[in-house]
């Protein structure tokens, strides 16, 4: 309680009612909303998002999350647009314009020169008779019945429906695309996703101090150069060319089984000779599955002719 004011069970309401006004636009939800996808799928130009106010910020988050998702988009604000930012528009573009009252003066004193232009609007607001749903191409209707604010005054649930909104009509126009995660990777090259999805195993290999042994070695020496690599495997070597693998899991099953006479044993007697090998230009999310289905930590980096080019183990591919 802060002021005799139960603050939590305000919160409480405030998102139970923008949740609520969210099921209630979704059966409005009609043929405008495919018409409206139709339009900016078919669009040669890019999306001008615009809105005032409230609306404005939503409109600004919605351009950056089309942008994001393969359909080129931008944030115009009406107010600069009669300052020189109308050079911006082309007669490709499509405006997507929202106004949850329809009659926003300064967006609306933006509708002569888009129509005179030719250019194509789809207006989204909470009034079906709006001057903005009379004078655009397309219109979809999100009719909030109250805002969260106790005054109903504040945009609260109104722009709360426009941002999920934006994100449905995003969400869409990716399945038109078929926009996949490859796609996301190329619009988002500096995070983690982007990362793992461009990265490849050249990228990410250990190249130095790899540990190597080889075949005719006792388990008894190759124990030393597994601890001392720090990897908890070592590469069978057959000259220049990767012959199998030796784990610490083969070592302590070999000495379980082996006893008094597992100092004496040959890596070959105990390598696998058909370790996981990946090219250096395997990409770190399939080296990620490889290592998943196999339940294994590492794999080999190899050329065509077996040579061995570096190790992945499964921490580097945490990227």
């Amino acid at each position: 309680m802060i002021n005799d004011i139960n603050v939590k069970a305000v919160a409480e309401q405030c998102l139970r009612d923008e949740a609520e006004a969210i099921q209630q636009v979704i059966p409005q939800l009609d043929d405008s909303f495919e018409r409206a996808v139709e339009i900016i799928c078919q669009c040669r130009g890019k999306v001008v998002v615009t809105g005032v106010g409230k609306s404005g910020h939503v409109s600004a988050k919605i351009a950056a999350t089309l942008a994001s998702t393969g359909t080129p988009a931008f944030f115009l604000n009406p107010l600069d647009a009669f300052h020189g930012d109308l050079g911006m528009v082309s007669s490709d573009d499509v405006v997507l314009a929202f106004s949850n009252s329809g009659q926003t003066d300064e967006l609306l004193r933006f509708v002569p020169f888009l129509k005179e232009h030719h250019i194509t609007i789809v207006g989204v607001s909470g009034n079906a008779d709006s001057l903005l749903a009379r004078n655009c191409d397309c219109h979809v209707l999100l009719h909030v019945a109250h805002e969260a604010c106790p005054l109903n005054l504040a945009p609260t649930s109104s722009t709360t429906v426009q941002l999920a909104f934006g994100d449905a009509l995003a969400i869409a126009l990716m399945q038109v695309h078929h926009f996949d995660a490859r796609d996301f990777a190329q619009f988002h090259p500096g995070g983690s996703l982007g990362k793992r999805l461009l990265s490849t195993a050249r990228d990410v290999m250990r190249t130095e101090d790899l540990p190597t042994i080889s075949p005719a070695m006792t388990l008894a020496e190759a124990i030393l150069i597994v601890s001392k690599g720090k990897m908890g495997m070592a590469v069978a070597m057959e000259g220049d060319k990767v012959a199998g693998i030796i784990t610490d899991g083969d070592v302590r099953r070999a000495m379980e089984h082996l006893h008094k006479d597992f100092y004496n044993v040959r890596v070959a007697q105990v390598m696998t000779p058909s370790p996981k090998c990946v090219s250096k230009e395997t990409k770190v999310t399939e080296i990620q599955k490889i290592l998943h289905t196999n339940n294994i930590h590492a794999v080999l980096v190899i050329d065509n002719e077996r040579h061995l080019l570096g190790i992945v183990e499964s921490l580097n591919c945490l990227i």
